[in-house]
């Protein structure tokens, strides 16, 4: 099946296209202020696609200047009321996250739709495992997965008869492998593009687990084409996470990837607070380099050997290596340091 490419702002999206990294703001979107000072942070930190909570005329209001202003690609999070699909349109919303099926009647749905055409805007159908139509679920026979790409495929359809193609999908639930199956199913269903992530996936340590996990096991199949990360937490700590499971998985060479070794009773070295002092020092480095910390002299440059550059503690001192041969031997107090010139000497920066 030929998949489709959309485009949300200047990002596009699916049949190919590099996976982008969303989140969603946690103010009041009517504090246009304090929304775009969340948005600038996101934006700063690797966000390339920002989506807003419009509760009401006032939040649907305030997008007229938070999309003037930002600078990421922003999409209007929509329940129930059409008349708000269309401010935010008129606004200059960039994408709708809003089911076809839960605004009312088919007129209401048209009138969107309508403009959604006018405007070349995007919608996403956004299916979630706790909010399903009433008949499926009460139906005891279907798995939820199936419940899932049944709703999906409703809201689809009332687009398609509309002759609307602009269409982004999303099945989330807060188990991670009803998300998975969910997700298998529909990818060979659909021509359309699909906005990977698990609902409500829970505080910073269960959360990452998950989203990890989760959003980690379907882009390794290659089922995905945008993904958002949600934590009960500061949405940079989403958007940083985002980055590192597209790293990780090879898809995004940018950024510092950093290794390390667990310790063990032979490290004669405060191994976690130097690995820490590593990823401080250079994780605002935008080079797709891997820099090692290892506890052990010794085993440690063959270990990392597949790193760029690395560093191995031992008693008052510290050793230098890349690409897995020793480089030199430093004081343990300015290791960082000629480590950090050694690496701009190298990058020429």
């Amino acid at each position: 099946m030929e998949k489709i490419k959309i485009k949300i702002g200047n990002v596009e999206i699916g049949a190919g296209a590099p996976i982008s990294i969303q989140s969603m703001t946690n103010t009041k979107t009517d504090d246009i202020k304090a929304t775009l000072n969340q948005i600038e942070k996101l934006a700063n930190e690797g966000c390339e696609i920002i989506r807003l909570a419009v509760l009401n005329k006032n939040c649907a209001q305030a997008l007229k200047e938070i999309v003037k202003n930002s600078p990421i690609p922003t999409v209007a999070d929509i329940h129930f009321d059409y008349r708000l699909a269309l401010m935010a349109m008129d606004n200059g919303i960039d994408a709708l996250r809003i089911n076809p099926g839960n605004i009312g009647s088919i007129e209401h749905t048209k009138k969107v739709v309508e403009m959604a055409k006018s405007t070349n805007t995007p919608i996403r159908i956004g299916v979630n495992a706790g909010s399903l139509e009433k008949d499926l679920y009460e139906n005891k026979e279907l798995s939820l997965e199936e419940k899932m790409v049944i709703s999906a495929k409703r809201h689809i359809k009332i687009l398609e008869d509309l002759d609307f193609h602009l269409i982004k999908v999303s099945l989330k639930s807060s188990d991670v492998m009803t998300t998975i199956r969910a997700y298998q199913k529909i990818y060979n269903e659909i021509p359309y593009p699909l906005h990977v992530g698990l609902t409500e996936a829970g505080t910073l340590r269960g959360g990452i687990v998950k989203s990890s996990i989760g959003i980690g096991a379907l882009l390794a199949q290659g089922i995905g084409d945008t993904i958002r990360v949600s934590l009960t937490e500061d949405p940079v700590e989403e958007v940083k996470l985002a980055k590192e499971i597209l790293k990780t998985l090879g898809l995004r060479k940018q950024g510092v990837n950093f290794i390390s070794c667990p310790t063990c009773g032979r490290t004669q070295i405060d191994l976690i607070g130097l690995a820490k002092k590593v990823e401080e020092r250079f994780c605002d480095l935008d080079y797709p380099i891997t820099i090692a910390t290892m506890g052990c002299p010794v085993n440690g440059p063959k270990e990392a050997a597949g790193a760029d550059y690395g560093i191995a503690g031992a008693i008052g001192e510290g050793y230098i290596f890349k690409k897995g041969e020793m480089i030199k031997k430093v004081p343990q107090e300015i290791l960082l340091e000629e480590l950090e010139k050694m690496i701009k000497q190298d990058l020429k920066i």
